[in-house]
Formats: C-alpha cells, sequence, structure tokens
C-alpha cells in the first residue's frame, strides 16, 4: 500500500460516523447510500448544481503553519488608544481552566438549570461584581457590547418614560463615538430623536425622556454629576451612566450619584482585546426595572430537597415568549466572557483590583507630570487612565516618532490621547517620555521621573473618590492563590454538563465539535493584542482572514458580500432587516415596514422585526407544519404597498424542506418586498443548495452554530450577514473604521468587525474541511437525524416530515399525549439528566415537544446511546399508562436524582436507587451527576435574588 502521498483528513475528525457506521445507518434507513437519502430530502428544484468554490481542505497541522504566516502580517504595537478597549493580563489559570477549555467553551445557554449548576454560579458571580461597583441594585448576565448595552438602556428608558409624548433622547458629546454611531441606529428605527450636545444646555423642554452620560467621559475627564442627576429627576428624566467598570475602584459609584442604568463592557477584566471582541457588557439598574431589563438574569432559588439551587430568572419577559411585543430581540450574550471577568475579579478580589487601578492611575499621572516637565499642555485636569496632550505643529511628527516605537496613540486633530492601562509598566512610561522629549529636543534625561513618582497625587476630584465597600462576598476574598482559584474553576465546572460528556440534542442550536485546531489561534497575541480601531497597515492577518471569510461565506450562501459586524444571531437578524430597510427607503419607498412571518419561526425573528421599526404580519401554517402558501400569498397581495420583507427560515423549525419555497421568495419579490433568511438552519444547506439559489436576499449566519465557534454557555456568538448585489451598498458602516459605502446604514454593534478574533475559528472550520468536507458535514447531519428519526418513531411520534417522510436535520417529538398519565415534556428533559444527557429543546417550535438535533459530528454509538435513553424513558411512560408506576411519585415526577438523594440513609420511592441513578448499564460507567435536584422556578421568582447571597441567607433558603 502506498501511503506516501497520503495526508489525513480533517473531515474525517469533524464528522462522526465512519463509514462501516454510516452503511449501518442507511441500511436502518432503507436506502443504497448517502446520496439517495439527500434526493429523498431535498427538493430538486433547489439544488446546487455543481461543488463549491473553495480552496483545497488544509490538514490541522498545515492549517497552523499557515495561521502562524497570516498571524506574522499583524503587527501588535503598545496600543494607548483606548476609546473603551484597553490591554490586559489575562491570568494564567483563567486563560487555561476557563477560555480555553472544552469543560467551559462547549456548555450551551444554561435552560436546564439542574446541570448548569457551575456556569449559572460563576454568572451570579458576575452579576455581584457589576451590582457591587456600579452601585446598582440589580444586573443582568452580560450583554453583546458597551454600545449596544447603551442601546438597550435608551430603549428601557423609553419604554418607561411617564411622558408618553417625549421622543428626544440626550446624548453627551462626550461620549465615545462608535457608542453614538449605535445610538444613531437604534433611536432611528423607533423614531426617537437624538440630540447631541453638552450636558450644561440640556433644553428645558418637556419631550426629553432620557439622558445618556459617560463616566469618565469619552475625552477621559471626570465630571460629578450629581446635582445634574437631581434635576433631571425633578423633571421626570432618567439617567443612563456609560460607566468604565475597573475605574469604580477608585471613582464613586453611579448608583451613589443617582444613575438610573449603568452600562459598559467588562473588557478590562482580563479579557483580551481581539480586534473587538468578543467582550462582556454589563447592565445594571434599579430592583423596580427588574421586568424590564434586557438579557439574561441568574436568580436564586431551591430545589426539589429545599436546597440552595440557581436558574435564569423572570424568564416570561424574553423575546421567545413576548415575541413582537418584547422589548429587545437578545436571544444570547457573552456568557464565557462574563465568567472569565467574574473569575478576574474572584481571583483578584476587592484589594487587588484597587491595586490595578491605583496602579494605572499612578501611571497616568506620572506620565502628565512629566509631559509638562516637557512643556507640553496637557488638557485633562480630571482623569482616572487618560491623558489629551495638545501638539500643535508637532501632531504629524509626533505621530511618526510614535510608529517609529511600535506604539499607537489616538489622535484628534492636534491632540493625542493616551491611555494607560493594566499592562503598562514602569518602562513604558519612560518610552513615552523619551517619544515626546525627542520632539522637543530633549532626552528622558531631562525629566527626574523617579522623583515624580514619589509626589503622585490623586487626579480624581475628592468628592468622587469612592468610599464605599464592594465586592465583599466571600467569593471575592477567598481565592486569591492559584491553587484555590484552580479548584474554585473545577469545582464549578464539575457542575456543568457540556460536550465533554455527551451530545447535547438541542434543535435550531446545533452543538457540534468546536475542535481544539480551530481554538488554537485565538489565543495567539498576534490575534488577541489588537486593539479594532489599530491602523490599518497593522492588521494586515486580520484583514486576510476577514477577505477570506468574506470570499468563502459569500461562495457558500450564494451572495455578494458579507459583514461580520453584527456579533450575535438576533444582532444580524437586526442588522438583515434594517438594510432591507434603507435599500427601501433609497428608492422612495419609507413606507414599506410590513414583516411577514410564519407562526413557528423563532421568537426572535419578530422580536427583531419589532426593534427594526416594521409591523409584523403572521403567516399561518399548515397541518403539517409548513408556511400556509395560499394565507403567504393573500397576505403578500393585501400588504403589498406597504411590504417589505418576509424572515423566513430555511429548511424551516419544523425540520423540513419545504417543497414551494422558490414560489414563496417569487411571491415576496413580486409584491416589492425583499427575502430575510434566518440562518439558523444552514447546517443543512451548505453545499446542497443556498439562501442566494433559492431566492433569498439577506441571510444571517450563525457561526456559533453551522461554522463552529463554540457556544460558550450562553455565548460568545457571531450574526454576520450575507447580502444579494443590489443590498452590498447597504451594509453597516462604522464611525471610526470605514467598512461600507456612503449609503452604509450606521453601525449596529460596537466595533467594526464585531467579535472578530472569533471569526479565526470559522476560518479554520471551513479552511480544513473545503468544498467536499463541508458538503460531506451537512449530509451527515441530515443522515444522522433521519437515523434518531428511524430509532424513535415507533416510540415518539414525530410531528413534521417532508414529502419523502424524511426530515431535515432536526425532527420534533411529540410528548402531548402523555399528558394524560400526569407526564409533562419538562418531565423527560429532567430524567434525560439521568441518563447523562442534556434535553434536547423544549416546547419549540410546538409546545409539549422536544426537537432534536444531532449534528453531524455524533458517532452512531453516541446516537444509540441517545436513542436508548429515549426508548428506557418512553418505557418508564408505559409503566405508568399501565399502572405499574405512580403517577405522582415516579422515575420522571422525581428526576433528577443526585448523588446526596441516592446516598441518603433512608429511600422511601417505589422504585430502586439503581433505577434513579443508573437505568442502562452505560450510564453505569460514565455516570454525569446533576448538581441540584429539581429547581422551582416559581420560588426564584416570587424572591428575586440575582446577587451572591451573605452566607447567613444560605440558612434562610434552606429554612
Amino acid at each position: 500500500m502506498n501511503t506516501i502521498h497520503f495526508q489525513e483528513k480533517f473531515e474525517e475528525r469533524h464528522i462522526g460516523p465512519s463509514a462501516d457506521e454510516a452503511a449501518e445507518m442507511l441500511d436502518a434507513l432503507g436506502v443504497q447510500n448517502l446520496d439517495q437519502l439527500i434526493d429523498e430530502t431535498v427538493p430538486a428544484q433547489i439544488r446546487t448544481a455543481g461543488t463549491l468554490r473553495l480552496p483545497q481542505a488544509l490538514g490541522e497541522t498545515a492549517y497552523l503553519r499557515r495561521m502562524r504566516a497570516v498571524a506574522d502580517k499583524n503587527r501588535v504595537f503598545k496600543s494607548y488608544i483606548g476609546q473603551g478597549y484597553y490591554d490586559v493580563i489575562l491570568p494564567g489559570v483563567i486563560q487555561r481552566n476557563v477560555f480555553e477549555n472544552p469543560g467551559w467553551y462547549t456548555q450551551y445557554t444554561p435552560y436546564q438549570a439542574e446541570i448548569a449548576q457551575g456556569r449559572l454560579q460563576a454568572l451570579l458571580n458576575f452579576q455581584t461584581m457589576v451590582i457591587d461597583l456600579t452601585g446598582m441594585e440589580i444586573a443582568n448576565a452580560s450583554l453583546l457590547d458597551e454600545a449596544t448595552a447603551a442601546a438597550e438602556a435608551m430603549f428601557m428608558q423609553y419604554g418607561l418614560r411617564k411622558n408618553k409624548a417625549a421622543n428626544t433622547y440626550f446624548v453627551s458629546d462626550n461620549v465615545f463615538p462608535q457608542t453614538l454611531d449605535v445610538l444613531h441606529t437604534r433611536a432611528q428605527s423607533y423614531g426617537i430623536e437624538l440630540l447631541i450636545g453638552d450636558l450644561h444646555d440640556i433644553p428645558s423642554t418637556d419631550d426629553i425622556f432620557g439622558v445618556l452620560v459617560q463616566y469618565p467621559a469619552g475625552d477621559g475627564t471626570i465630571a460629578d454629576y450629581k446635582s445634574l442627576v437631581e434635576q433631571l429627576h425633578a423633571r421626570d428624566i432618567s439617567v443612563c451612566a456609560v460607566a468604565d467598570l475597573l475605574s469604580l475602584v477608585m471613582l464613586s459609584a453611579p448608583g451613589e450619584w443617582g444613575a438610573d442604568v449603568v452600562v459598559g463592557s467588562t473588557q478590562r477584566f482580563g479579557v483580551p482585546m481581539g480586534f473587538g471582541g468578543p467582550h462582556a457588557a454589563y447592565f445594571a439598574t434599579k430592583d423596580a426595572y427588574k421586568r424590564n431589563i434586557p438579557g439574561r438574569i441568574i436568580g436564586v432559588t431551591i430545589d426539589s430537597n429545599g436546597d440552595y439551587a440557581l436558574r435564569m430568572a423572570l424568564q416570561t419577559r424574553e423575546q421567545h415568549i413576548r415575541r413582537d411585543k418584547a422589548s429587545s430581540n437578545i436571544c444570547t450574550a457573552q456568557a464565557l466572557l462574563a465568567i472569565m471577568a467574574g473569575f478576574y475579579a474572584a481571583y483578584h478580589g476587592p484589594k487587588g483590583l484597587r491595586q490595578i487601578g491605583e496602579r494605572i492611575h499612578g501611571l497616568t499621572v506620572l506620565l502628565d507630570r512629566a509631559l509638562q516637565q516637557l512643556g507640553y499642555a496637557q488638557l485633562n485636569d480630571t482623569y482616572f487612565d487618560t491623558l489629551r496632550v495638545e501638539l500643535g505643529e508637532l501632531a504629524g511628527p509626533l505621530h511618526a516618532e510614535a510608529l517609529n516605537n511600535d506604539v499607537n496613540l489616538y489622535y484628534q486633530g492636534t491632540i493625542a490621547a493616551i491611555a494607560i492601562d493594566e499592562t503598562t509598566t514602569y518602562q513604558d512610561i519612560e518610552t513615552l517620555v523619551r517619544i515626546f522629549a525627542k520632539l522637543k529636543a530633549k532626552t528622558v534625561n531631562d525629566v527626574d521621573l523617579a522623583a515624580l513618582a514619589d509626589t503622585i497625587a490623586t487626579c480624581v476630584p475628592q468628592a468622587l473618590q469612592r468610599t464605599s465597600a464592594y465586592l465583599t462576598h466571600p467569593v471575592f476574598n477567598s481565592h486569591h492563590s492559584e491553587h484555590e482559584m484552580l479548584r474554585y474553576i473545577k469545582s464549578l465546572e464539575a457542575k456543568d454538563l457540556s460536550l465533554c460528556h455527551s451530545m447535547i440534542p438541542l434543535g435550531s442550536c446545533t452543538m457540534k465539535l468546536n475542535a481544539t485546531t480551530e481554538m488554537i489561534p485565538v489565543t495567539w497575541p498576534e490575534f488577541g493584542g489588537l486593539h479594532p480601531f489599530a491602523p490599518i497597515d497593522q492588521v494586515g492577518g486580520y484583514m486576510q482572514v476577514i477577505n477570506e471569510l468574506d470570499s468563502w461565506l459569500s461562495e457558500i450562501t450564494g451572495f455578494t458580500k458579507v459583514s461580520f459586524q453584527p456579533n450575535s444571531g438576533a444582532q444580524g437578524e437586526y442588522a438583515g432587516l434594517m438594510v432591507i430597510r434603507a435599500y427601501h427607503e433609497s428608492r422612495g419607498d419609507t413606507h414599506r415596514d410590513v414583516v411577514l412571518i410564519p407562526a413557528s419561526a423563532h421568537g426572535t425573528n419578530p422580536a427583531s422585526a419589532s426593534m427594526a421599526g416594521m409591523k409584523v404580519v403572521v403567516v399561518k401554517c399548515d397541518e403539517r407544519g409548513n408556511i400556509d402558501v395560499a394565507d403567504l400569498h393573500e397576505k403578500a397581495e393585501t400588504h403589498a404597498a406597504n411590504l417589505s420583507a418576509l424572515m423566513v427560515t430555511y429548511p424551516s423549525t419544523h425540520g423540513v424542506f419545504e417543497e414551494p419555497i422558490v414560489d414563496i421568495c417569487r411571491t415576496i419579490h413580486q409584491y416589492g418586498g425583499q427575502v430575510y433568511m434566518d440562518g439558523a438552519n444552514m447546517n443543512a444547506q451548505v453545499g446542497l443548495t443556498s439562501p442566494g439559489l433559492i431566492g433569498a436576499d439577506v441571510c444571517h449566519l450563525n457561526l456559533h452554530k453551522t461554522f463552529c465557534i463554540p457556544h460558550g454557555g450562553g455565548g460568545p456568538g457571531m450574526g454576520p450577514i450575507g447580502v444579494a448585489k443590489h443590498l452590498v451598498p447597504f451594509l453597516p458602516n462604522h464611525q471610526i473604521v470605514s467598512v461600507s459605502g456612503p449609503q452604509g446604514i450606521n453601525a449596529v454593534s460596537a466595533a467594526p468587525w464585531g467579535s472578530a478574533s472569533i471569526l479565526l475559528i470559522s476560518h479554520a472550520y471551513i479552511a480544513m474541511m473545503g468544498a467536499e468536507g463541508l458538503t460531506n458535514a451537512t449530509k451527515y447531519a441530515i443522515l444522522n437525524a433521519n437515523y434518531i428519526k428511524t430509532r424513535l418513531e415507533n416510540h415518539y411520534p414525530i410531528l413534521y416530515a417532508g414529502a419523502n417522510g424524511r426530515c431535515a436535520h432536526e425532527l420534533i417529538l411529540d410528548c402531548r399525549t402523555f399528558k394524560s398519565v400526569g407526564i409533562e415534556v419538562s418531565d423527560i428533559a429532567k430524567r434525560l439528566m439521568d441518563y447523562g444527557f442534556h434535553a434536547p429543546t423544549v416546547s419549540f417550535p410546538v409546545a409539549g415537544t422536544l426537537m432534536v438535533e444531532p449534528t453531524e459530528s455524533e458517532s452512531k454509538a453516541e446516537l444509540d446511546r441517545f436513542c436508548d435513553a429515549m426508548i428506557a424513558i418512553r418505557e418508564e411512560i408505559a409503566a405508568i399508562e399501565q399502572g405499574l408506576s405512580d403517577r405522582a411519585d415516579n422515575l420522571l415526577k422525581t428526576a433528577p436524582h443526585t448523588v446526596a438523594m441516592v446516598s441518603a440513609d433512608t429511600w422511601e420511592k417505589p422504585y430502586t436507587r439503581s433505577q434513579a441513578a443508573f437505568p442502562l448499564p452505560f450510564v453505569r460507567s460514565h455516570k454525569f451527576w446533576p448538581a441540584v435536584g429539581r429547581v422551582n422556578d416559581s420560588q426564584g421568582d416570587r424572591t428575586l435574588i440575582c446577587a451572591c447571597p451573605p452566607l447567613s441567607a444560605y440558612e434562610e433558603i434552606e429554612a
């Protein structure tokens, strides 16, 4: 056998079933080969004629070798740009054991709380950190970025305004430009008028409902807003503060001077800049607004044994339930990054954070004194970490000299801004002084830095110096040695089920393999250490990755160009609709504001449409779960004059390739509308068909689904949008870095290319899979789903199927008939935990069902384990139906069973301990124990606690 030219294919590592396993599965389905299955599943009229035009697939070693060369094209200068992005020191114990650990980054959003207690505790820590530092009463578990968090605050203030006629939002002219950019985008769709100006010149009119300030301000200065806030409150005007969280270890908390909402970024808490993200934003407000706060809230409750437990609280506020009535379309956030930030605070503790803050401030003051000694005019009298130096005619020479020393400053005309961060050293200050001194024909020796360092005084106004305590809970005062921190991280990790343990068969969530090789470049300093506003000639590596990914995704989707700015799937939906809106407006069709959305659509679809200022008209589904084409035709014709778009998911949310999709798209175009395709199910299209071929005009892509970015326990995500040629001019632009043309809409996210660092993961996936591998991934995803369908259809009714009885990449198990014996679909979800599995998607898109998506990455052996578990559970239900098990006290109603329950001295259940904990042989050899018993949701909502309770409270919870 000649193996000289053999090269191992990454495809064979990514796709779970072996050739022999695939043959067995195909035989079970009654088809000759994989192509026959695809022919029976995907309508012929939408199939692509040829293969994807992509570069030849690279092996893992070859890809990493290539990426080393690409990384070298990025020049990582010392960044003093600031503007909301700062270099950090990520503690190694957090980098290795969280950021680079699949036990943390492969988890799903913690909907199944009993097997997510570690992640929930880490997010509760994050909320506590934010509450303490901001001086507010409640915080969420993170948002996407600082600019979009500010936009969410504006919306909340708008919704809470007492004067419903008030329509003006006053924004300080001293905020970061990217924040103002996103505010413009969000305000447009709701008809909110933004008034930008000096805070001393706020009009006395009645039409202002809210004010936004930055603290410290965008130029680095620190102002006392207390009297201003009091005056605004007297006029029923609410105030949002965009605050640098790290500065609050030294500055008076916004809650102490009356802010109603405080938002910002936690990037400075150990999260690399990564050319713009991902970073966890925070959102804190008053307890009175707990039902209005956007995003996830983690709350304390009890489990079935009366013990301390955590879960996501107040879920009835969410867009999945409220749909177009939702106040936000947020579906996920930045859980992994929030977890890292919370661990960073726990590792350093209040004293450590104070030392970091004081050191940053001290070095800033030292540089200020040195520059003044050199004869420069430093413009900021008060500051935390940012100086502004008037350069006059020296601006050009200073810029050149800084670049010669591998230093980036932030330039505004003749002013250079310098932002000091955690990584800045005394030697860095010497370098900066040397640069500035040279332009004055002096040297660093003309400044006595040592003497100046001995006379440092704070430049924080005395009235704004923090005196209140923060981070007093033991969690922030117990883990300061690496040994203790490591053990704490691992103790929480052990409470969470992730892809490390078993498949996570969630429909529409696509929990596929996040390969190690795909993840490796993300933590390289050449990618992690770049500021998003770094000069374009320093980021050649990133530009190559982004341009290649643009080309590849355009080929995969059949579109012309891709925008990478949206940093979540819901954000992509919103961006796509805003692009459509801009297109209509460019043609004078400003009245087109009706969006048709099928009844089966994901909850973020109608929420996003509402956020974009659209009117939602629901299209019926037929008895097979497909779009009712007659109803669609009727409503498209009825609303023809105002039709803006159709939002459609393909394959459908019901897991079916709907035959008339081309006709559906043609109908929308006939009446002047555009077709927005939700890319949630793109993993059933790649290589077989494409949105462009089907007839869509824009499609967002969940890179954290189809293209392998990990879910990270509820984020990060990326939701770039691909568009047809006529929509390209309207793709999102950016205030600081031009990424689109003059007709481009305002920014939808803070950074020009969204969470750029995790684009590397999707880049790696496509490069290593190649055209054939990507197409095979789609085929195997369909094979795996249909294999599960075949194994389970005699035990559970399958709700929908295509014309030939096939499902797409996912299927829906109907569990509604079990209600007759008191079994709810949630009982099945909890019982699956005892078998070591996360539940499929519960009650979506149809109440009382389970939507299963196995992905192509799972082997036949794993699929069989899952099917065996589901069949065994069906037998447990049958025992109830036959009267052999008690309707109230049975294996499902009591699930999940914890180690404490099973090992208790007494056992009074009508079934054995073994049946409870080890229901099948494979469970015994690979047992995952749920950390708590069934969580009490209503208890947590009745008594909302969203910060770490004091130790005494644990006893109260148990009581």
